[in-house]
């Protein structure tokens, strides 16, 4: 009896210590930045040493790219689970801020937001969502059509405020734009090419056009 009420009272002291600390670095997000010397970089994840304490902290292809430097300099959030503390490093705000509006969305976690950031640019990322492009995110790894609707509705309107069109293309016909790629694609052309070139002549289009002129205007360009 007495080693199972000492037992009881050990998990609740552990269960309420978990609670506290993770109250404590959810509310007060202790480690904002780390800048340090790059002992080590990998497409997923970095070492920093930072007063001879090395910080591991993984990492999207968009900030591997621009890690350029061994002296480094990483925004950071801090992910406390249960089991685990685990560092996530952004060569700027704006990643970040991306990456925790998208595990605010129910059934995206932070390993899943970093594959979408590794999959697609933020500026790609808020395009798609704000387009309502259900199947750009369902592309990535990890996210079914019920997650990728999930992202559209929980984000779209918060990541379009004091956005222009001119910094992240709106298709007004998202219709217009899945005809002209699936006419590509059959084409013979990758839907990755078939992506950029559309997007690009929409994106520069100041004028209403129709599904064949924007699939001729895309081959003249190949």
């Amino acid at each position: 009896m007495k080693t199972l009420c000492l037992k009881s009272i050990g998990f609740c002291f552990k269960y309420r210590s978990f609670n506290l600390l993770n109250l404590f670095f959810k509310n007060n997000q202790m480690i904002t930045h780390i800048k340090g010397r790059l002992t080590e970089k990998t497409p997923t994840y970095v070492v920093i040493d930072c007063n001879g304490i090395g910080y591991k902290l993984n990492i999207s292809l968009q900030t591997y790219s621009n890690i350029k430097e061994e002296d480094c300099s990483l925004f950071t959030h801090l992910s406390v689970k249960e089991d685990s503390h685990t560092l996530y490093g952004f060569s700027d705000e704006d990643e970040r801020t991306l990456f925790r509006n998208l595990i605010s969305v129910s059934g995206v976690g932070p390993s899943t937001a970093q594959v979408v950031l590794s999959t697609f640019t933020p500026k790609e990322t808020c395009q798609y969502i704000i387009s309502a492009d259900v199947a750009a995110l369902q592309s990535v790894k990890g996210i079914g059509g019920k997650t990728a609707q999930r992202i559209i509705i929980d984000l779209k309107d918060k990541l379009g405020k004091g956005i222009t069109t001119t910094d992240i293309p709106l298709y007004q016909n998202n219709d217009l734009r899945s005809e002209a790629l699936s006419a590509l694609v059959a084409l013979g052309f990758s839907k990755k090419v078939a992506e950029q070139k559309v997007d690009n002549i929409l994106r520069e289009s100041s004028e209403d056009i129709s599904v064949e002129a924007l699939v001729k205007s895309a081959l003249s360009g190949m």
